[in-house]
Order: structure tokens, then C-alpha cells, then sequence
């Protein structure tokens, strides 16, 4: 059922017709007061104007049960857009936001059901369309950072690293040429680079199967290469030395075949 048809089916609660927000026209969140926005990483109008379209109809407005909900979605979103802007805990929220426990229930239905990396990804697309590129990236760039976690992460999802001696969570980004993340995976800061990115390359192809060069130093050497090989027909090269200005020493390149 598109939105529009289901705004049509329901009679509007709403307190004003200038509120467009669902929980306000049909929910319950009509019943309090709306916040004030005073955050830096709050939503702006034109951000809300661009991601509001992208949201689900909710399925108690589709008639298939549930309970109307009781907080604006621009709320929530401005909640944990404090979170990640922040880095605070869910749980030193401010009190002007939802208690803790929805926002985070709420950012978690929205990983759970893919939404957030659809946002993710359609703001980077217009990202790469005003930089007058492409939506599809043709080359990409993956290298590893590790960090240090939190004093509760739990032992087995964590390590030392002993080359950057860092104790805690390693990241294996890659990202396209202007930066722009494709894909990640997370391992303990132990799993040596050339073990940890073996599914990257599959995943990089399932999800943009336009990338047709993916650059990396010399710790992805070995294991990476010959997988993507024989799995993905890709052939792998050395830089050579006229790229030794952008590329570290050691860096291999995996060139997708036909």
C-alpha cells in the first residue's frame, strides 16, 4: 500500500494541517508537545524534506495491527543522529529526546530492516552525482584500521594488535575514490588484514558489480588475491612503479575480469 493511499484510508488526528510528520497526523504523538530543535545534529528541513518520502508506512497504518506510535519518526532520527554525531551512550540521551529504550529499539528495527544503509546509500549517490561522477563507482580502495574498544566489549570479539599496538576492534573499509564508504567488516584487531578480507571482495561485487579495480597495500597480499581469482575471475597485478607516488609499497590491485 503506497503512503498516499494509506493517509487516505485513516481519518487525521493532527493538531495543525502544517504538520506532515505520520505519528502527529495518525499516531499518538499528537498528544504531547512537539521538541524544539537546538542541536547541531538535528535535522535540517531540507534533510527531512529529502528522507521523510523514504520512510515506511508503519503497519498499524496499513491495517495489519500494532499499536499507533506514540513518537515522531523526525524525532527519533534526530535522537540518534545525536548518538552518532556525539558518540554518547543510549542512555545519556538528553531528556528533550524519547526515553533511551524506544530510540535505540527504533534505530535498531531500522538496521534490522535495511533502511539505514538504504539512506546511506542514496546520500551517497547524490554525493557522487555532485561531484560530477557516476552513481556506480568503477575502482575502489580497501585498507584496515584498528581501535580501541569499550571497557564492555565483550574478550572474544576483541584483540591486540600487535603491528599498531592497539588492543580492541579492527575495521576493514572500502570506499570509493572520493572516499565514500562501500563496504564494511569488523573482526578483533588479531585477525591479520589478509584472512579478514576474503568476503569483501564477493560482497564488493554482489553489491556494485560496476567496480572493476580494487586497490590495496601489501597486508591483503596472499590469501585476498588468490580467493578473488578463483571465485571472482578477477586478475591481480603489483603497482608498478610509476604509480609509487599514490600507491604504498607492496600494493596489489585486482582488476575484474570478463
Amino acid at each position: 500500500m503506497s503512503q498516499s493511499v494509506a493517509l487516505a484510508s485513516v481519518e487525521s488526528n493532527a493538531p495543525s494541517p502544517a504538520c506532515d510528520r505520520l505519528a502527529h497526523r495518525f499516531g499518538n504523538a499528537a498528544d504531547g508537545p512537539d521538541r524544539v530543535r537546538c542541536y547541531s545534529s538535528d535535522l535540517t528541513e531540507a534533510e527531512w524534506q529529502v528522507l521523510r518520502p523514504l520512510l515506511p508506512v508503519p503497519a498499524w497504518l496499513q491495517g495489519r495491527g500494532g499499536r499507533p506510535e506514540g513518537y515522531c519518526h523526525r524525532v527519533m532520527l534526530d535522537a540518534v543522529r545525536h548518538v552518532v554525531d556525539n558518540g554518547v551512550k543510549w542512555v545519556n540521551l538528553p531528556c528533550d529526546f524519547p526515553p533511551y529504550r524506544r530510540v535505540h529499539a527504533f534505530a535498531r528495527r531500522r538496521q534490522v530492516t535495511g533502511l539505514l544503509d538504504g539512506l546511506h546509500d542514496r546520500l551517497r549517490d547524490k554525493v557522487r552525482q555532485k561531484e560530477g561522477r557516476g552513481v556506480d563507482p568503477t575502482a575502489a580502495i580497501v585498507d584496515s584500521q584498528s581501535v580501541r574498544a569499550a571497557a564492555n566489549i565483550a574478550r572474544f570479539t576483541s584483540g591486540w594488535d600487535g603491528g599498531k599496538r592497539v588492543g580492541g576492534r579492527k575495521r576493514h573499509l572500502v570506499a570509493d575514490c572520493l572516499g565514500l564508504v562501500l563496504a564494511v567488516a569488523v573482526t578483533a584487531a588479531n585477525v591479520q588484514d589478509r584472512d579478514a578480507a576474503v568476503p569483501l571482495p564477493e560482497r564488493l561485487r554482489r553489491l556494485y558489480f560496476s567496480v572493476r579495480l580494487v586497490r590495496a597495500d601489501g597486508g591483503y597480499a596472499g590469501r585476498p588475491v588468490g580467493w578473488a581469482s578463483g571465485r571472482l575471475r578477477t586478475s591481480t597485478s603489483r603497482s608498478r612503479s610509476s604509480n609509487a607516488r599514490t600507491a604504498p609499497r607492496g600494493s596489489w590491485c585486482c582488476r575484474a575480469g570478463g
